[in-house]
């Protein structure tokens, strides 16, 4: 039985890449079964290796963002090794950095140089806080960029701000820089034309921050900072249970709100209380509303009040850790974990989010650092003594 050609078949991507974003984007392209070369600087590699030891040795967020990719190793300031990705460029469909501001520059890979020498060649750029603009020399992180659009000042409890536990402006860059490539190449297969992508953590999580943004511009204030609570719909939040576990549940409308009443809180005059006749009176009255709904939580054990909940059509959700999320019966239901190669062990990857029906998921093995160099400088026409000169010269 033949496989199905993965859908970015035949399109090459090279990336100079590193830590969380670039490599987010370039994963995804690799799970469509694009071509991801990966150039990494000789001997340590992308720093995100040397994160963490966690799997196996290797950092999680490496094995997380690089499977399926070869790994190249080149000192690209030396010329030589300039040229090798010259050489990539020629045949490649897009180009990927991520690198420190102004270090494209200084090594002639900025926009207009590579749009004027590949004109089929689609350039994605990743930064910060964009290629102009007053910040466009600052370096950024994840946790800067949190900052930096307010998502910090939304998270946490009244008493003290929290970051998100995940590298989100990363993920979100991560999200549109995939989301552009593929946008390019469809412009580009329909035009002829290869439009360049730009991408900035800054911008892509000030996109997300839309919600407060409105809220705050129109509203006069920013949404309070409330722990597990929602800021402006109630209730929508934690509750501790008799055998002290957390349960989240949220009421969407007022249908819902009335089936809790009469159902679960067991008194379905609440409904005509002002205090709580309908959503903004909820929010306004929010202390006095979750008095009540946790006095009656704090009659039933958790598992009884999800059952509860659930048996009313109320959306309710225990509140996991980690290794009850691993251990989540819809994942191993829906065979949602597979094995992929790391080197020197193997490890348990989810598949990716979006299915395509009758193609299978591309979940080729992670690189150990510059694995497919030799390989790769062969295919350019190097070699074997070629290739030793150039890794003892420190190139490769």
């Amino acid at each position: 039985m033949s496989v199905p050609k993965l859908p970015l078949s035949g399109i090459t991507v090279v990336s100079l890449e590193q830590a969380v974003a670039a490599p987010y984007a370039t994963r995804q392209l690799a799970d469509l079964g694009a071509r991801v070369i990966k150039v990494e600087r000789p001997g340590g590699g992308d720093f995100a290796r040397r994160y963490d030891t966690t799997v196996h040795g290797h950092s999680s967020y490496f094995v997380w963002l690089n499977r399926s990719k070869e790994s190249l190793t080149l000192d690209l300031k030396d010329p030589r090794g300039l040229e090798i990705l010259h050489r990539l460029l020629d045949d490649a469909d897009v180009f990927v950095q991520n690198l420190a501001p102004g270090a494209v520059d200084r090594l002639g890979l900025d926009t207009d140089t590579l749009t004027e020498r590949w004109p089929r060649l689609i350039p994605c750029t990743i930064s910060g806080y964009g290629t102009d603009g007053p910040w466009a020399d600052r370096k950024s992180y994840d946790l800067l960029v949190q900052c930096q659009t307010g998502l910090v000042s939304l998270t946490g409890t009244p008493q003290e701000t929290a970051r998100v536990g995940i590298s989100v402006a990363d993920i979100a860059a991560g999200m549109y820089a995939y989301n552009g490539v593929l946008t390019a190449l469809y412009t580009r297969a329909t035009t002829g034309t290869a439009h360049p992508v730009e991408v900035s953590l800054f911008e892509a999580l000030a996109e997300w921050m839309g919600q407060p943004a409105n809220y705050t511009r129109y509203g006069g204030s920013q949404p309070p900072r409330l722990g597990t609570q929602h800021a402006t719909i109630a209730p929508y939040g934690t509750f501790r249970s008799a055998d002290g576990k957390d349960v989240l549940f949220s009421i969407q409308n007022e249908r819902e709100w009335a089936v809790l009443c009469a159902e679960f809180l067991g008194d379905p005059e609440l409904t005509a209380d002002p205090r709580f006749a309908t959503g903004s009176d909820r929010v306004a009255h929010r202390e006095e509303l979750n008095a009540v709904v946790a006095e009656r939580c704090a009659r039933s054990d958790a598992e009884e009040i999800l059952k509860d909940l659930e048996d009313i059509g109320i959306a309710c959700a225990g509140v996991n850790d980690i290794a009850a999320f691993l251990d989540n019966p819809v994942l191993a239901a829906r065979g949602r974990w597979r094995e992929v190669g790391v080197p020197g062990a193997t490890v348990q990857a989810l598949l990716p989010p979006a299915d395509l029906a009758g193609l299978p998921a591309r979940m080729d093995p992670v690189p150990a650092v510059g694995e497919h160099t030799d390989a790769i400088l062969t295919g350019l026409g190097h070699s074997h003594d070629d290739i030793e000169a150039l890794r003892a010269d420190g190139v490769v």
